[in-house]
């Protein structure tokens, strides 16, 4: 059931790769504890007592909150799916509600060491270089998912537009507007594509390896970390660090919240509302500084 239920998801809701190798890897530990804890292998039997009581190991062995949410999460949509299916007669998640977590603020790069690192870096006139800034400008440029960078194609692209477009999650397709420096780097970028391996550009994957392959996400994560050492000192560097950049500067500078909602994909306004605390920030600086009863 388990591997029926990740095709569902795979196939039917368009979860990425990394999703569906989290709720693999959560469904693989629950049955193990199921093993060593009740001798029990058939997942369809399971009570609620026995879920809580994996929550509860999980607990004690410090894992993050957060962490065992997603587990949770994954238990439940599960079970749901189970339920759907006819395999189960009643849904021992129902119960199981969710660890209370502290709101962290997301990670984000101060605008102006960004501008300092695409304006004064020293990158080279070659694919490589134009790769890897591609990246950044494009992350940055446009606040997309590492996974929806992966899947964007050429014929996403649209120059006279100035627009791309990309499959987020649930398979929503968005388009976003792209700014004059970022064509710029693309087309540079295509022109030194071209060069190294050839212009069959239609249903080509944009960002190439250095074999002219289509990009993983280590490699991904392998440019943002080297690039933004030079940008900052702060632990957190990584894809996410770029979108969580380009959401907080859009609102610093007056961005509509339901405008980011929508650049960022997403399906609810609560998701985008984590930004606004770097706002809030800004403002009550500004109202400490000015107000004459500050």
């Amino acid at each position: 059931m388990i591997d029926t239920f990740l095709s569902y998801l795979q196939y039917e809701k368009r979860y990425s790769v990394h999703t569906l190798t989290s709720y693999e890897l959560d469904l693989q530990q629950f049955q193990e504890h199921l093993w060593t804890i009740y001798e029990l292998k058939d997942l369809q039997v399971v009570s609620f007592e026995m879920l809580r009581s994996w929550v509860v190991e999980l607990s004690e062995n410090e894992f993050n909150p957060t962490s065992i949410n997603r587990k949770i999460a994954t238990l439940k949509s599960f079970y749901k799916f189970l339920l759907k299916k006819g395999e189960i007669s009643k849904n021992p998640t129902l119960r199981l509600k969710p660890l209370k977590t502290t709101q962290k603020s997301p990670d984000f790069v101060e605008e102006d060491k960004l501008l300092r690192l695409f304006d004064q870096f020293p990158f080279e006139n070659d694919f490589y270089h134009w790769r890897d800034r591609l990246v950044l400008e494009i992350l940055y440029g446009t606040g997309i998912r590492l996974s929806e960078l992966l899947g964007l194609q050429w014929k996403n692209i649209d120059f006279y537009q100035k627009t791309i477009k990309v499959l987020g999650k649930r398979n929503k397709e968005r388009i976003i507007p792209i700014h004059q420096q970022l064509i710029n780097v693309l087309q540079e970028y295509e022109k030194s594509r071209n060069q190294t391996f050839g212009n069959d550009l239609f249903n080509q994957a944009v960002v190439l390896t250095d074999e002219g392959k289509p990009a993983y996400p280590s490699l991904i994560y392998k440019i943002v970390r080297k690039y933004l050492a030079y940008a900052t000192t702060q632990d957190k560097k990584s894809p996410h660090t770029l979108r969580h950049s380009f959401a907080t500067h859009l609102l610093n500078k007056g961005a509509d919240l339901n405008a980011v909602k929508d650049l960022l994909g997403h399906s609810s306004l609560s998701a985008t509302q984590i930004y606004t605390h770097n706002t809030l920030d800004k403002l009550k600086a500004v109202f400490e500084q000015a107000h004459p009863k500050a």
